[in-house]
């Protein structure tokens, strides 16, 4: 004889006679839920208000500290190869804008560079370093997500931390010792940096409620911006001070104490986090019972495929990383090329674009919170912070070659530019939690994977277009950027979404 079955959890019954239905459940305010191990109530409860005391705010930040560490420790070449390189070999051959300026930059580079070796590294090899780390970035984002998954995000990118930073303190010396050690090193931090990447996608699952995703995952991405923008900043008077060596000795340091900082502060879920109050667990896990995940089932990976709204988030992801890559190598090289400032100077004005861009990417998660506390749809909002983080930057780097006659113009134009592109952040960037909260963590972890390939590409496409046509070689790399960046967005317009696609759908086994 059958036992008696709840009817506020089966919405259909395929087949009584059988020993086991699968079923859907029904709308998350209708119903009680077991969430991370926890009973909560079937009626949400009100919306607490995200604060600075608030322990996911605190989440928020750490992982905040935890881009910020990885990036900086994989942009550090950008502005040290400013020093790296031997300036008076190599930059005729950048820009022919160069001629006629002051002469005095090749002194001060070479009086900066004394202190450290220097090498005769030509555009493409510099593009091949450049591009070296993104290889294991591009490759490890989505396994990052997935291992972080099965073994807690604390464990994957703790590990990734702190093994990143030894590597960072090993590059001077395996510069010294070889281009070919030199590149296996960037290739092994690059692995190491993607799972650190791609596995803290995972928190966000058991962390971030719905109506705060936007502001919490801002907070943590922008720790990037933040990154490039202390390395530039500071990158240039070091290495100006010390030599471009103990760039990489004092970052490296950084991510080696706050990987331990990390191991201790850090919990998978509120579930086990000891220092959380009842009321903001509780808020948190009602608020995310509709993504509970009470069987393991296989992955969808067929529906995925076939998926458009899947592939346009990834394609524009990639499209937009193109754009921010082209940034964070490129930005040191331009401003030398185009304005022959020494390495001190070069750095605070390589950096300025990134501060303001740290500044937006977090305003750009209240905007878009606030837009959805308007009743503003859901999916008008993805799509209205992604045109703007895309293409107002890419046309105002289109302009960058016809205005680099005005100082003032050009550093106004590369500040805007960069400035508004993290408000993407709050757009596609973060789409998977809305299409597939269940698969987010792979999938932005893959996502951004697929995105660095961008990161590989920029580099190479950059020293062939500018070893091999001095005078137009800026403009056509910009004109190819805007070309790709406005495809990917095209694409993402018109099919991307928000609601949760049907392979992505909770469903449970009831036992009868």
């Amino acid at each position: 004889m059958l036992q008696s079955i709840d009817p506020e959890r089966l919405v259909i019954q395929e087949d009584k006679s059988t020993m086991a239905t699968e079923t859907e459940l029904k709308p998350v305010s209708e119903q009680s839920e077991f969430v991370l191990g926890m009973q909560v109530d079937k009626k949400t409860p009100p919306r607490k208000v995200l604060s600075l005391c608030s322990m996911r705010f605190g989440i928020a930040f750490m992982v905040h500290f935890s881009n910020f560490t990885l990036i900086a420790q994989n942009s550090i070449i950008s502005i040290t190869m400013v020093a790296m390189v031997n300036s008076t070999d190599n930059q005729p051959h950048l820009n022919s804008s160069t001629e006629g300026l002051p002469t005095n930059l090749n002194g001060d580079q070479h009086e900066a560079s004394v202190k450290a070796p220097v090498y005769n590294w030509s555009p493409q090899t510099q593009g091949i370093i450049f591009s070296s780390v993104q290889y294991g970035m591009m490759l490890m984002q989505g396994p990052g997500g997935f291992l972080a998954g099965k073994i807690g995000t604390k464990k994957v990118v703790g590990i990734a931390l702190l093994v990143s930073s030894l590597l960072t303190l090993f590059i001077p010396l395996a510069a010294s010792l070889g281009l070919a050690l030199l590149l296996a090193t960037r290739v092994i931090q690059g692995l190491t940096q993607g799972t650190g990447y791609g596995g803290q996608f995972a928190l966000w699952q058991k962390w971030a409620p719905p109506n705060e995703r936007s502001r919490l995952c801002s907070i943590a991405l922008s720790g990037m911006v933040l990154g490039t923008f202390t390395v530039l900043l500071v990158g240039g008077i070091i290495s100006e001070a010390l030599g471009w060596p103990f760039v990489f000795y004092i970052f490296g340091g950084i991510g080696c104490v706050y990987s331990l900082i990390w191991f201790i502060l850090i919990y998978d879920d509120p579930v086990s986090h000891p220092w959380i109050s009842g009321s903001e667990r509780e808020y948190i896990l009602s608020s995310l019972h509709q993504q509970v995940s009470s069987e393991d089932q296989p992955l969808p990976i067929k529906a995925m495929l076939k998926s458009l709204p899947l592939w346009s988030m990834c394609f524009c992801t990639m499209t937009h990383q193109w754009l921010v890559n082209t940034f964070i190598i490129y930005t040191p090289t331009y401003i030398s090329s185009v304005f022959n400032v020494n390495i001190r100077d070069n750095g605070f004005l390589s950096s300025l674009p990134f501060f303001v861009a740290w500044v937006v990417g977090i305003l750009g998660g209240l905007l878009a919170d606030f837009l959805l506390s308007k009743n503003f749809r859901l999916i008008i909002v993805r799509k209205i912070i992604t045109t703007l983080g895309t293409l107002p930057p890419a046309a105002l780097i289109v302009a960058l070659p016809y205005v680099q006659s005005s100082y003032i113009t050009t550093i106004a134009f590369l500040t805007l530019s960069c400035g508004i592109s993290p408000l993407c952040q709050s757009g596609v960037y973060i789409n998977a939690l809305d299409i597939a909260p269940r698969y987010a963590s792979l999938l932005m972890g893959t996502s951004r994977g697929l995105a660095h390939s961008s990161a590989v590409l920029v580099p190479i496409v950059g020293g062939f277009f500018l070893s091999q046509d001095s005078e137009f070689g800026w403009r056509n790399l910009f004109f190819l950027l805007f070309a790709i960046s406005q495809f990917g967005l095209i694409i993402f317009l018109i099919f991307g979404r928000t609601n949760i696609q049907e392979w992505a759908k909770e469903r449970t086994l009831t036992r009868l």
